[in-house]
């Protein structure tokens, strides 16, 4: 009876126990030590560099008569693009200069009276703050009738416009927006500690849509990084320009980029299929000499599709499970899989 239950319980034992003569097929890799390039993967938006730009409005509540351009073409600075009925800035602008006539003849009255010390001084300094206002009103008016013709204040492409003849417009409805193609721009939005490694001149990878398997077009530079952090996305601007053999770019388009935070010279680097989750972290199979493949907690760095830099918890030259450690055991027995 005693020998029944001796075997009994080692038939439980071996059922939650795994098998010590189990021999577990497996691909293996060595810890390198080699150079990692430090990198940080953003999705960002073509926009266009500062100072390329023109979004246009009416100078003031007035009627479309003309529109001169449309949407694609290509203009020169004072390219006339639209413009609005001319009888209300024109009559603004007579109006203005006749005040401005008749604030001149009061002013000098007054300085010549108040001279002759028939009126006060005080008359004569208020007809000269007259004759300011006058003069600043009709300088308005000459720059709103100059402005019934809105032009191009930059050379580039028409890449909006909300105008058609006959219809009303006011200062706060953008009609017509100019931009320079050859002036673009790809802004990223990184994490404020990210930023803190990024500096201008930095290389970026470049390739089309939202990941990094998308068209290559090439690598470009880091122009600037932005000194304050976006109260909204708790994120930092960052721009870069495309390199010159790169297809056209298009406003608005989606641009992954993969930035370099610079090159840690003497990293520990296994390839990424050597992590397995484990709680909030990873860890390694690591085979030692008798082949047998002990788990162990390590702390991964950075990671490129390829491989991971582990920054702790791993030596260079030690050999880990790669292919096949999802399916390993700890102290399990491992062989090298064909």
């Amino acid at each position: 009876m005693v020998c029944l239950l001796v075997v009994a319980a080692g038939c439980r034992k071996s059922e939650t126990e795994a098998d010590p003569t189990a021999v577990v097929q497996v691909k293996t890799a060595v810890a390198a030590i080699q150079p990692f390039e430090d990198k940080v993967g953003s999705i960002g938006t073509v926009a266009v560099h500062s100072g390329h730009f023109a979004s246009l409005s009416a100078p003031a509540p007035a009627r479309i008569t003309t529109v001169y351009v449309s949407v694609g073409q290509k203009v020169s600075v004072g390219t006339p693009l639209i413009a609005f009925e001319q009888t209300p800035f024109i009559t603004a602008a007579q109006s203005a200069e006749a005040a401005l006539a008749a604030a001149q003849q009061a002013y000098d009255r007054a300085r010549r009276l108040a001279e002759a010390g028939i009126v006060p001084r005080a008359a004569a300094e208020q007809a000269a703050k007259d004759l300011v206002q006058a003069r600043a009103a009709a300088i308005t008016a000459r720059r709103l009738a100059q402005l019934a013709v809105v032009r191009a204040p930059i050379s580039g492409v028409v890449t909006k416009l909300n105008a058609s003849i006959g219809a009303s417009a006011d200062v706060n409805q953008p009609l017509v927006e100019v931009a320079d193609l050859s002036a673009l721009d790809i802004v990223f939005n990184v994490a404020p500690s990210d930023a803190a490694h990024i500096a201008p001149g930095a290389a970026v990878t470049l390739s089309a849509g939202e990941t990094a398997t998308g068209e290559a077009l090439g690598i470009g530079r880091i122009i600037s990084v932005g000194a304050t952090v976006d109260s909204s996305t708790r994120s930092v601007e960052v721009r870069a320009q495309g390199p010159p053999s790169a297809r056209a770019l298009r406003i608005g388009e989606t641009i992954f980029g993969q930035i370099s935070m610079g090159t840690k010279p003497r990293a520990v680097v296994v390839p990424v299929a050597a992590l397995v989750p484990v709680g909030d972290g990873f860890q390694v199979f690591v085979v030692n000499a008798a082949s047998i493949a002990l788990a162990r907690k390590v702390t991964v760095g950075r990671r490129t599709e390829i491989v991971a830099e582990i920054t702790s918890g791993l030596v260079g030259g030690e050999r880990v499970v790669t292919e096949g450690a999802y399916g390993v055991e700890d102290s399990v027995k491992v062989t090298q899989a064909k």
